[in-house]
């Protein structure tokens, strides 16, 4: 008869693990997967089902021969990275590009590092921001939304935050007048929004999922409330100061924020473990997004922000730390 094992308390009991947060934001991104079939028909098809195809495929090749261990596929964190790769991407990028990318994002943004749990940087990120500088002009080049059985040969426009970009370098605030109105943004009406990648074309659908996981308790505020906050009110502040700037509405519902926000920035692994330290890392990625979006020389920000703020995690755990458990508040109280 085996012995029993008592520890001291406390104990914690919970149902939460790896696999089921991990397809449970799996699920909260579905709405916005449909939207972008509809939106682009068989190009975001194409490149979301090769981009989750390789990050699986890598995960397990390299996991069973290089690193000799049993594949872990079936936790859902591949499928996961292989989703976000591929919402990061426009929907006319070429499939043998799309794996080079997934190939970054696994094998050296994860596994490199001794695999989940264990990378310093989002994973999705490392491989987007990769083929960026690696493949400018596929990656900068955004099918015009509605082009649903085209792939390759899609014509293509400006983005949103393009057209921010070009009126700050013009100093013509009459140039932001070319964007599509708020309700378009939030809604994603194909037939007067402008181009953008497979994951940013519908804020509501980003927002429905951003509901189901605090619903789920699958992440918490903390993180996407303090970025969209941040962000809202700097751009506001510009934007009073000079209109050349757009609307923080607009900030908000344009490019991949509300994708970064709610779905990259959340990533466990990557983002601090408390609750103030959550809110300070929030604060610093929605500056640092404003300030790339607007004096930067790439349209984008929130990618690179992200990144940046996911190097001072360690330290933001280091210096903003949760109170110990019996730990002395005065002398002689516990």
């Amino acid at each position: 008869m085996g012995k029993l094992i008592v520890s001291l308390s406390p104990h914690a009991h919970s149902t939460d693990s790896v696999q089921r947060n991990m397809y449970g934001v799996i699920i909260a991104l579905i709405p916005a997967l449909v939207v972008s079939f509809i939106f682009f028909g068989i190009g975001s098809a194409i490149v979301c089902v090769s981009s989750v195809a390789a990050c699986v495929f890598f995960e397990w090749a390299i996991t069973k021969y290089i690193l000799r261990k049993q594949p872990t596929i079936c936790d859902g964190s591949a499928i996961l990275t292989g989703l976000l790769l591929g919402f990061n991407l426009p929907s006319n990028l070429p499939v043998w590009i799309i794996i080079i990318g997934a190939l970054v994002a696994i094998g050296i943004g994860k596994l490199s590092f001794g695999g989940l749990g264990c990378n310093p940087w989002n994973p999705a990120l490392v491989g987007r921001c990769f083929l960026l500088v690696s493949f400018p002009a596929q990656m900068t080049s955004w099918p015009v939304v509605g082009q649903l059985t085209k792939y390759v040969d899609a014509e293509t426009a400006a983005t949103p935050l393009s057209i921010m970009k070009t009126a700050i370098k013009s100093g013509d605030p009459a140039v932001l007048q070319q964007l599509p109105d708020s309700m378009t943004m939030l809604l994603g009406n194909p037939s007067a929004l402008g181009a953008g990648t497979i994951g940013e074309v519908c804020a509501l659908a980003l927002i429905i999922g951003l509901i189901f996981m605090l619903w789920k308790k699958i992440i918490t505020w903390h993180i996407p409330i303090s970025i969209l906050a941040t962000v809202f009110v700097f751009s506001g502040i510009m934007h009073l100061a000079n209109p050349v700037y757009a609307s923080p509405v607009a900030e908000l519902l344009s490019g991949g924020l509300m994708l970064g926000a709610i779905f990259m920035a959340t990533d466990y692994v990557t983002s601090p473990m408390t609750g103030k330290g959550q809110i300070l890392y929030g604060i610093l990625i929605g500056v640092l997004t404003v300030i790339i979006r607007n004096w930067g020389s790439y349209p984008e920000g929130m990618s690179f922000a992200i990144l940046i703020m996911n190097s001072f995690t360690p330290l933001i755990n280091a210096y903003i730390k949760p109170k110990r458990y019996g730990e002395v508040v005065k002398e002689g109280k516990k």
